[in-house]
């Protein structure tokens, strides 16, 4: 099945803030974005530079389970130096294939240099679901005899 649309079109339905940390900021203040914003991951920013990516899972496995203190860990001992990111025009299914073959959940958006949003693997799902039922109600119109000629 081919899946139509791109990252452009999922970031004017969502919106493109993008929510960062700087490299020096604690783990836990990190974590205590997350929460004030309900999201899984932040951007790893300085001065506009994209670093790479701080998520709950970088959390989990690189502080509470190696019994690190969060509120003295600086985000940049945790991140991963593997960073993967993606242009407005890539499609969500070049976005899936990224995704599943790096085990990643967010992708940063970038343009020319500058980061213009973040996309999530339950984004690229929410789009999916969106289209498939766009599309069945057409289908279900067109049996029906209602849909324009």
């Amino acid at each position: 099945m081919d899946i139509v649309g791109n990252v452009e079109a999922i970031l004017k339905r969502k919106g493109n803030a993008v929510y960062s940390v700087r490299p020096d900021a604690t783990v836990f203040d990190a974590i205590r974005r997350l929460a004030e914003v309900n999201i899984g991951a932040l951007l790893v920013m300085e001065d506009g530079k994209l670093l790479g990516v701080f998520s709950e899972r970088d959390y989990t496995r690189k502080v509470a389970l190696r019994g690190r203190d969060s509120r003295n860990t600086p985000v940049k001992d945790i991140i991963t130096n593997r960073l993967f990111t993606v242009p407005p025009s890539a499609t969500v299914s070049e976005c899936l294939r990224l995704m599943v073959d790096n085990r990643i959940r967010h992708l940063p958006v970038v343009q020319e240099g500058t980061v213009i949003g973040v996309v999530s693997i339950g984004d690229l799902v929410n789009w999916i679901i969106s289209s498939q039922s766009a599309a069945i109600e057409q289908l279900e119109s067109y049996i029906s005899g209602g849909y324009p000629a």
